[in-house]
């Protein structure tokens, strides 16, 4: 039995992503307030009556990322305090998800204190995709279902099959993702041996696998600086790789991105619009983004009927 009436809101971050998962919804999103007053402060007010009714907030953490995510919060908290009866955030990207782990002492975990943050605020439920790290799901008490952009992201790729593909990782922790995306394309694997010298800088030593002659996918959960992606893509061409492309789910993209992806020996970058790309970005000929806003209505829809999310993950 479905929840109360359903409602689309958006925040700032992704309007462009709310308003095409109503296309496909077949609804209009809920008319709310969402600015900043003179001193910057965020001001937010719902514009509709939502007593009772079963919400999805849009909202991705991308950047400004602090910004972004305060802007969630007082929407989850106003609403708490206007009675709706479950308020689901849809967090197409979840940012702070790289600290989910203490890597120093006196460090903290961030991706844990966000995921207070949220719940302290009102929300009942998270929708994402493609988390950085998938046990940063325990973190919540609440019901979490991060989806994959995968199977968006196969069928693109379905033109190169029979091109003798190959899905890289770009580094041991993503292995298991390019092991799952090489089964469904049947494409072979391979995996780089990087070492990372300081946050966001990244040396790609070598290639585990045999790339000669082939068609390499560098296949990673987003492109932050671009170093990891454009290092590994110049090893495969040293050892052999036919052509070089690039996916990853989140197009962060922050400080030299462009500039290094335009200069890199990637033919393509295939990449979806949980974050919205920046002008350069948009600018940038080789960038190919597809829209998961299908994925995530069909996942509202389900979630708002009471019906199974898990075949969305087939």
């Amino acid at each position: 039995m479905a929840q109360g009436d359903l409602k689309i809101l958006t925040g700032t971050s992704n309007p462009v992503l709310a308003a095409a998962i109503c296309d496909h919804l077949g609804c209009t999103l809920l008319p709310a307030k969402v600015g900043t007053f003179s001193d910057g402060e965020i001001r937010v007010e719902i514009g509709a009556n939502v007593r009772g009714c079963d919400i999805f907030v849009v909202q991705s953490t991308s950047y400004p990322v602090n910004y972004n995510l305060m802007e969630l919060c007082l929407i989850l908290d106003a609403l708490k305090r206007a009675s709706a009866q479950r308020v689901t955030a849809v967090v197409p990207y979840y940012g702070y998800a790289r600290q989910d782990r203490k890597v120093a002492p006196r460090a903290p975990i961030s991706a844990k204190l966000v995921a207070d943050f949220l719940t302290v605020a009102g929300m009942n439920r998270l929708l994402t995709i493609d988390l950085h790290a998938g046990q940063i799901q325990g973190f919540f008490n609440l019901p979490v279902d991060n989806l994959f952009s995968a199977p968006i992201m196969a069928e693109y790729f379905k033109e190169f099959q029979g091109q003798n593909l190959c899905v890289v990782s770009p580094d041991a922790g993503g292995v298991e993702r390019a092991r799952s995306f090489a089964k469904r394309l049947g494409g072979s694997l391979a995996i780089i041996d990087k070492r990372r010298d300081a946050p966001n800088q990244a040396q790609a030593m070598h290639v585990i696998g045999d790339v000669k002659d082939k068609l390499c996918v560098v296949l990673d959960d987003m492109i932050d600086t671009a170093g990891t992606m454009c290092q590994a893509g110049t090893v495969l061409l040293e050892n052999g790789a036919r052509e070089v492309m690039a996916a990853a789910t989140h197009p962060v993209l922050s400080g030299p991105a462009i500039e290094r992806l335009e200069a890199s020996p990637f033919s393509q970058i295939v990449t979806t619009n949980t974050i919205p790309l920046n002008d350069k970005a948009k600018a940038c000929a080789k960038i190919k983004v597809l829209s998961i806003a299908g994925l995530l209505a069909k996942a509202i829809h389900n979630i708002h009927t009471e019906s199974s999310v898990s075949v969305l993950f087939t």
